[in-house]
């Protein structure tokens, strides 16, 4: 919020400035009028220069706080990067875990981070352990690992934890080959988490068509964008433990799960055949009906929807582009009316003048 309210104060100073350089100007040539009614000329151009050094000086001035802005996000952007770019190079997976965890975020009552809190016993329970989430989503060493980073590269620049969670998924899209965005800063974070919220409002393995399509319009976001999204399983894995319930999978699919034996958590299938690479598999597996889950085969069973997988299907550079602008669209989800909102010195609990509010 303080870059945004950086840019607010600069265009306020800038109108001030021509108002005082009118005024300046008109009492200027009043001052010196000879007594015959005529301008001194020599003095008014005096006058007029005065005011050009001024403005040159105050634009001066605003193009240096400008710079100085951009040097400063350039420095959190960096400072982010370097983080999720090591983790993935560690751990491929881990790029498909930051965009999941980005999108768990924002679709909870908008992007507030507020599913990096940490639950407290007996006191605060948030969205980690929510059904959707526990024992599901990951990352979250690495965004508090980004955090840090930002903190010791880039002194004195106050970033949100939503903001890095908006940063790392887009560079873990990037990463992975997908088409890279601008991602704005300005974000705030909650003091509080929904644990219902995420049960109720993300979309679910098992969900059909119907409520897919709502879980999105409640989001405002159109059929085609919901399409778009959904192709962030052309990255990544789903635990057999999820894959291996009847209501959530495609009972089409050619699995790699052995759904009869013991399932722990690293028991693992992948969600197309690249999961490692961010293209158009995705769509090429749903027209074929091998897409794992069954709230991705439905997908097919609609005329819009079908529509748009194959023209994913047959061009690629299609689907690149409208994911990253559903990717700005959803990172731009407001957070709740009424929220308490504040930049958290740790991303994963509140800060400390905030816990009465848990």
């Amino acid at each position: 919020m303080g870059f945004r309210l950086s840019h607010l104060s600069l265009a306020v100073s800038l109108v001030a400035l021509a108002l005082a350089g009118v005024a300046i100007y008109r009492n200027t040539y009043e001052a010196i009028i000879m007594n015959d009614g005529s301008p001194d000329f020599d003095l008014l151009e005096t006058g007029a220069v005065s005011i050009l050094t001024l403005n040159n000086k105050t634009r001066n001035s605003d193009r240096d706080n400008l710079s100085q802005q951009l040097t400063q996000e350039s420095c959190v952007f960096s400072a982010v990067k370097g983080v999720v770019d090591s983790a993935i190079d560690n751990e491929t997976r881990m790029g498909a875990s930051l965009i999941r965890l980005h999108f768990h975020d924002c679709f909870v009552d908008g992007c507030d981070g507020g599913i990096l809190l940490d639950d407290i016993n007996g006191t605060f329970t948030g969205e980690q352990t929510s059904p959707p989430n526990n024992n599901s989503v990951r990352g979250f060493e690495v965004i508090a690992q980004a955090k840090q980073s930002v903190i010791d590269t880039c002194p004195n620049i106050s970033v949100s934890c939503a903001d890095i969670l908006a940063i790392a998924a887009r560079d873990s899209l990037a990463k992975l080959g997908g088409q890279t965005y601008t991602v704005a800063l300005g974000r705030s974070d909650g003091t509080t988490a929904n644990f219902t919220g995420a049960l109720t409002q993300l979309p679910a393995p098992s969900d059909n068509l119907t409520v897919q399509i709502q879980k999105f319009s409640d989001k405002n976001f159109t059929v085609r964008e919901m399409v778009a999204l959904a192709g962030a399983h052309t990255v990544g894995f789903a635990r057999c433990a999820t894959v291996c319930v009847s209501t959530n999978v495609n009972p089409a699919a050619q699995l790699q799960c052995n759904c009869s034996a013991t399932l722990t958590d690293s028991v693992l299938q992948q969600l197309d055949t690249t999961p490692a690479v961010f293209d158009k598999d995705y769509y090429d597996n749903l027209n074929n009906n091998q897409g794992i889950m069954f709230s991705d085969q439905v997908l097919t069973g609609n005329t819009t929807t079908a529509d748009v997988v194959t023209t994913y299907s047959n061009n690629v550079s299609v689907f690149l582009e409208d994911f990253a602008a559903a990717m700005i669209k959803m990172g731009n989800l407001p957070t709740s009316a009424g929220a308490q909102l504040e930049i958290r010195d740790v991303c994963s609990r509140v800060n400390p003048t905030s816990v009465a509010s848990m």
